[in-house]
């Protein structure tokens, strides 16, 4: 679909507003370079903090993780079989892990 714009532009206006020109267009652009610097430094978060999917693979790793170990080794235990120490170590490795990433971080002052 074409449309037809029609821009009217007032002689007088231009005229007034020419002078300030040059002057206007250098604040604005230091204007608008002070706040993208000052965006770029509030928005400037690791990829866990900015990415959810990343963290929520991590957790999903860990607790498959562990619930696998922890099921292998009362499945070993039934049979009564000896649990691998690789075992122990994987599940415990596991819930280490899961404990560092769920437990609340200190906040910043």
């Amino acid at each position: 679909m074409k449309r037809n714009i029609i821009i009217s532009i007032d002689p007088e206006t231009l005229e007034i507003q020419q002078p300030n020109t040059v002057s206007s267009l250098q604040e604005f652009a230091s204007e608008i370079s002070t706040e993208i610097t000052e965006k770029e430094d509030s928005n400037m978060q690791t990829p866990l903090q900015s990415d959810r999917w990343i963290y929520r693979i991590v957790v999903g790793a860990l607790a498959l993780t562990l619930v696998s170990s922890v099921g292998g080794a009362v499945y070993l235990q039934a049979k009564g079989e000896e649990i691998p120490d690789i075992l122990t170590a994987l599940g415990s490795g596991a819930l280490g892990g899961l404990a560092g990433l769920l437990a609340p971080t200190p906040a910043k002052e």
